[in-house]
């Protein structure tokens, strides 16, 4: 079986999705907090809910906000329900599971030239059991995939390269925009984002060096010219 590897490679250059304030020159960026239970009963409606914000400001009026669903294992069959606007920086939307099982969500939220989409789990009833060779070894949406190393740990100040090979309908997707967005913060305020290098055809990397010993949320953006905008989001424990 032909092993693909990547995932963690990255240097980060501050997030430069941000703009600077207008007497100052603090930097802002795209906040999302996204409110989801940890548990809900088969039947249950439940609300899901986005906080936008940019620096100290609600955002009121968020170009979209989605909320994405599907069962863990199954993104391809996914459900994209459209976000309520409050117009007070919150979006919401309400929603029942009909089965028993782990379900997971992304927030696309796009605003302010920027996007972001923070992800949450949520277990259905008794839940269930998945393999666990899933989206955190391979990414795969209707021709599209995404392949990364599995890497469980990564050592404080050593430097390694985060690697990903994209394909697009079993060939490699050349000349991507492919970035890597890593935080460790809860709240994002610490979000960094790093271009990564086409090193061989649809083979992209980055250098990059963990400064705590923590866990890291590192989500990869993939774009190219035809509109594709793709991402794939995993963990990282990081350890002395």
């Amino acid at each position: 079986m032909r092993k693909k590897l990547f995932i963690i490679s990255t240097t980060l250059l501050l997030m430069l999705l941000i703009a600077c304030g207008d007497d100052d020159d603090e930097l802002h960026i795209l906040e999302v907090d996204f409110n989801v239970p940890e548990t809900a009963d088969v039947g249950e409606m439940i609300e899901l809910e986005a906080i936008v914000t940019y620096g100290d400001e609600s955002v009121t009026d968020a170009d979209e906000v989605v909320f994405e669903v599907w069962e863990k294992n199954d993104r391809d069959n996914s459900d994209m329900i459209d976000a309520v606007n409050h117009e007070d920086g919150t979006y919401t939307t309400e929603i029942t599971f009909d089965d028993d099982g782990i379900f997971e969500m992304y927030a696309h939220t796009t605003a302010r030239d920027m996007h972001t989409m923070p992800k949450k789990e949520i277990v259905v009833g008794e839940g269930g059991e998945y393999d666990e060779d899933d989206e955190e070894t391979v990414f795969h949406t209707e021709g599209f995939e995404l392949y990364f190393s599995e890497l469980d740990e990564a050592q404080v100040e050593q430097e390694i390269d985060l690697d990903v090979q994209i394909e697009i309908d079993e060939e490699p997707l050349e000349e991507a925009n492919v970035r890597y967005e890593i935080w460790h913060d809860a709240m994002g305020d610490d979000r960094e984002w790093v271009d990564a290098t086409e090193r061989t055809a649809g083979e992209y990397t980055a250098p990059y060096t963990f400064t705590n010993a923590t866990t890291y949320y590192v989500q990869i953006h993939v774009e190219d010219d035809a509109d594709l905008h793709e991402h794939a989001q995993y963990e990282i424990d990081v350890i002395d």
